[in-house]
């Protein structure tokens, strides 16, 4: 019946009525027919058909609405989400945002992103998963059933190679189709199979000549008829250059679009540059994905935030990696403790652009330590919250917002006081903040400590550790930094990367032990940028990019890593527990057309806590030369007590152990190595299976 109805909505319009189905009305907050000021885009309404504008609003942390009073819950960023390797978790988050956005009347939201970290300084990092393209894909697709189960469509972005935001608009992104097809496809083929969203968005650069939105290969052949898509491609803001060409190759829908993409659309129609039936084909992807919705109406029920919140909190909580422990972690509450940086008080909850939120409320660690009633160097606190009382809120917005403020240093306390308040206090914290955000990449001081931060991290552990007095750094952070340089100078380090509404209380219900961080890294932190692979990213020429070549290939990441024997600060899947794992009864087969690897995994420490099992396949030599392992499978385990056990199951399809060559995927015959362990390089078990022929699977 829905499929009638769209055929008969199509063959009563006219073409200035399809083309205001395929083209946005432009600023919603400047268009009299915005159904949601303030929401990124919005389709024209067709009151004459009953058809209403469709609304797409930004969300890879929350949803984004640009309107005065219009709150939504501040979910951990996407890098924390992909550090708890816990796919049933963020499928809540991605429900919980899904309701959200139902309760504005969004119909679309315009997440997840699943672009690659390609390198620690790309401006976006927070907001995509992961360096790896299986544990992208798997928790893409994992978000994207649970906006979806809300009765919103979920976008899949930037499709394809968008891993630097210098001369994003343009940049025509040089890469092997291997690589594509290994690393950078990747992500989304295992989102779209999995998780069926409504809809992908087309990248603003270039790949290999020809624009994302404007590439048949890339949106009908590779997405449409070789994954099975079937929901309808939107472009990014602005991008591409021809509407007759985006349309022509499978970009159904132009945003943010205006009078003049409008205009043009139904201009290159009637001229013969665009068929009609392209159109058609167009409007009838849209129609039958969004007509039909639950969402294209506010569902009149306020949002549960009270529910939401403790969501955000779980999937903080479970977010959290611990890189470093000397013992000085989790601090006993009835110890005092000294809170240095001035992310005590300017918590960061998340990044800016697209991936900005307006939550009700930020919990600062300043104000959590407070609300958990614990003993603190008051007068250090005092310190602090008068130096920076004139940029109380988000640090984010300040950088937003308020362009003329002078920067926050770290510069608050002298000396004396550090010296004043070791002698007083059991534990240190110093917390170090990053910001970044959508629309420019990272200079190099972002990923080493700045000058002034160096002194402060060795101020206080000159005075406090003279004294025996531990202290602990906290990462308040959206992509890697350095620390080989300083951690000596530390007893724990805590990775609380971008926590959302709730970063203030996850971080001091971490230090307390209330919370045992579970998270693993889904990026290798470099001990210093020179060891990163990817040399070219910026692009050439310098300063003004026009394409960018990835020489590294497939060699992404710990792929690099572990393949070329170079030592990372930390590795991919590192993170510490308050707990202890032990590994035993690995047992590997072969099953039809999949591998099934069984294994057991117990707590062996004293207190409860979740692991996450990993599983690497090491490939034989071949034709092809190969990464050294690869992700295939991940698990983690329930709150295991202490001394309890957790049979694991995972299943690998034959295909994934594949390589592409360029007919196809290959499974070249030989001994694949099994491998499981607690990171890509802290491997517990392994065991050997044998491919006897090779296969060939279809691209």
């Amino acid at each position: 019946m829905a499929e009638a109805r769209v055929e008969e909505l199509i063959s009563r319009m006219s073409l200035e009525e399809k083309a205001r189905i395929l083209v946005g009305i432009g600023v919603t907050s400047r268009s009299p027919l915005a159904r949601v000021p303030g929401a990124a885009g919005q389709t024209h309404p067709l009151e004459r058909l009953g058809i209403p504008g469709f609304v797409f609003a930004d969300g890879p942390a929350g949803v984004r609405i640009e309107l005065p009073g219009c709150r939504a819950t501040a979910f951990p960023a996407a890098i924390m989400l992909a550090s708890t390797w816990n796919p049933e978790l963020v499928e809540r988050v991605g429900r919980a945002m899904g309701e959200e956005a139902r309760s504005y009347g969004v119909d679309l939201l315009l997440a997840p992103a699943v672009n690659i970290h390609r390198h620690p300084l790309c401006g976006r990092n927070f907001e995509y998963f992961s360096e790896d393209p299986v544990l992208s894909g798997e928790l893409a697709a994992a978000f994207v059933r649970g906006v979806q189960s809300a009765g919103v469509g979920a976008c899949l972005k930037h499709f394809v190679a968008n891993e630097q935001e210098t001369g994003r608009w343009g940049l025509d992104t040089l890469v092997s189709e291997r690589a594509l097809r290994e690393i950078y496809l990747k992500p989304f083929e295992i989102a779209v199979r999995k998780g069926r969203p409504w809809a992908v968005m087309s990248a603003y650069n270039k790949l290999r000549g020809v624009h994302c939105s404007e590439s048949e290969w890339l949106l009908t052949r590779v997405l449409r008829e070789e994954w099975g898509f079937d929901g309808f491609v939107v472009s990014d803001w602005g991008a591409g250059e021809s509407v007759a060409k985006q349309v022509s190759a499978g970009n159904d829908v132009i945003m943010p679009g205006g009078p003049e993409k409008l205009e043009e659309l139904v201009r290159s129609v009637r001229e013969g540059v665009l068929p009609e039936e392209k159109v058609d084909l167009s409007v009838r992807r849209v129609l039958s994905m969004l007509l039909f919705s639950r969402g294209y109406r506010s569902s009149g029920e306020r949002p549960n935030l009270e529910e939401h919140a403790r969501i955000a909190y779980e999937a903080a909580a479970e977010g959290l990696v611990l890189l470093k422990n000397n013992g000085a972690l989790p601090v006993d509450r009835s110890r005092r403790l000294a809170l240095f940086g001035v992310g005590q008080i300017l918590t960061v909850k998340g990044g800016m652009g697209s991936g900005h939120t307006h939550p009700p409320y930020v919990s600062t660690v300043l104000g959590a330590a407070r609300e958990r009633g614990l003993s603190l160097d008051e007068e250090v606190a005092r310190r602090y919250e008068e130096a920076l009382s004139p940029y109380r809120g988000d640090m984010e917005v300040f950088f937003m917002d308020e362009p003329d403020m002078p920067p926050v240093r770290e510069g608050v306390v002298g000396e004396d006081l550090i010296e004043a308040s070791a002698s007083r206090s059991d534990v240190a914290v110093v917390i170090l903040v990053r910001v970044s955000g959508e629309g420019w990449d990272l200079d190099p001081e972002y990923f080493y400590l700045r000058e002034d931060e160096r002194w402060l991290v060795e101020a206080v552990s000159r005075a406090f550790r003279r004294r025996g007095t531990p202290v602990v750094a906290v990462l308040n952070v959206g992509f890697p930094v350095e620390v080989s340089s300083w951690s000596d100078k530390v007893d724990a380090v805590l990775l609380a990367w971008q926590p959302g509404q709730e970063a203030g209380r996850v971080i001091v219900d971490a230090l307390l032990g209330v919370i045992n961080p579970s998270g693993k890294l889904p990026v290798t932190f470099p001990r210093r940028l020179e060891d990163v692979p990817s040399w070219t990213f910026g692009g050439e020429p310098s300063g003004s990019p026009r394409s960018v070549t990835y020489e590294e290939d497939v060699y992404v990441g710990y792929r690099y890593y572990d393949t070329f024997g170079v030592e990372p600060a930390y590795e991919f899947g590192y993170g510490l527990s308050y707990t202890t794992f032990a590994y035993s009864d690995l047992s590997v087969e072969l099953s039809g057309d999949e591998v099934k690897a069984r294994f057991k995994v117990v707590n062996t420490g004293k207190v409860p806590g979740k692991e996450v099992a990993q599983v690497y396949v090491k490939p034989p030599k071949g034709r092809v030369g190969r990464p050294f392992k690869e992700l295939k499978a991940f698990k983690k385990t329930r709150a295991l007590q202490p001394g309890e056990a957790e049979e694991v199951e995972v299943r690998i399809p034959l295909r994934e152990l594949a390589g592409f060559d360029g007919r196809g995927w290959v499974l070249e015959r030989g001994v694949y190595r099994v491998l499981v362990g607690s990171s890509s390089r802290r491997i517990q078990l392994q065991s050997d299976l044998e491919i006897p022929v090779e296969v060939v699977f279809p691209a």
